[in-house]
């Protein structure tokens, strides 16, 4: 009977989910500059669309990443003011544990159980990080990390992947030293491995209060936005 909210920003799409009594609901649109402006009118929406409210949620989820810098900070501040104005715990979800959900999903049965996560960085670099899924559950093997593109290939030739997914496939290309792996280049849904996700930490009590719910930066922090300073304010303001 979970009822849960879950968002990620981390990348130049929005993804948004609600798990209820009733089923799920899961959808990716456009984000960038613009989630931070329409990621809590589409929260709101998703919600009262499924009937319910805020309140009713036993937890809030968000992308805590690595990823795009505003990004994050924007899903935090939302997460952190509905989680705040309700009551209610957060989820902080590693963002490339979305993407490796995703990438099992796509994958059959018989898949290896173990790969790593690569996402285009910008800059000429790469998010990345490895990770197992056994018995229902997903552990980290290597924890995410901001790799040159040299580095990232000196430690696949030390220990060879054999299944890699994200975004940084299509970027790099021929310059990612794969060998043998298997890939899976492209997401089919971000939201829906979301909320896959968001809802196996919950279950695990994976949960921390609103105060200590922080973005993943692996680069240097900058200020916080007036845009997203608004952000939190108004889903603050929304969940009291």
């Amino acid at each position: 009977m979970t009822r849960l909210l879950a968002f990620d920003t981390s990348t130049d799409a929005m993804s948004l989910a609600l798990l209820t009594p009733q089923g799920r609901r899961a959808r990716d649109e456009a984000g960038g500059a613009k989630a931070s402006a329409r990621l809590l009118p589409e929260l709101l929406a998703m919600l009262a669309d499924a009937g319910s409210t805020l309140q009713e949620l036993d937890a809030i989820a968000f992308g805590c990443g690595p990823g795009a810098f505003t990004g994050l900070r924007t899903a935090c501040s939302v997460a952190q003011g509905l989680a705040f104005g309700a009551s209610k715990p957060v989820v902080p979800v590693d963002s490339l544990l979305i993407v490796a959900q995703d990438a099992r999903t796509q994958l059959a049965d018989d898949a290896p159980a173990e790969l790593w996560v690569a996402m285009d960085a910008r800059m000429d670099e790469v998010y990345a990080g490895a990770y197992r899924w056994e018995s229902g559950r997903w552990t980290v093997l290597s924890a995410p990390a901001l790799y040159s593109v040299e580095a990232l290939n000196a430690a696949w030739q030390s220990a060879p992947p054999t299944l890699v997914a994200g975004s940084a496939l299509d970027a790099f290309g021929e310059r990612l030293a794969l060998g043998a792996a298997a890939t899976v280049p492209r997401e089919r849904s971000r939201a829906a491995a979301l909320i896959e996700v968001a809802a196996q930490l919950l279950a695990e009590g994976r949960t921390v209060d609103a105060t200590h719910a922080l973005p993943v930066y692996l680069r240097d922090k900058v200020a916080q936005t007036t845009q997203e300073r608004e952000a939190a304010r108004a889903a603050k303001e929304v969940a009291t």
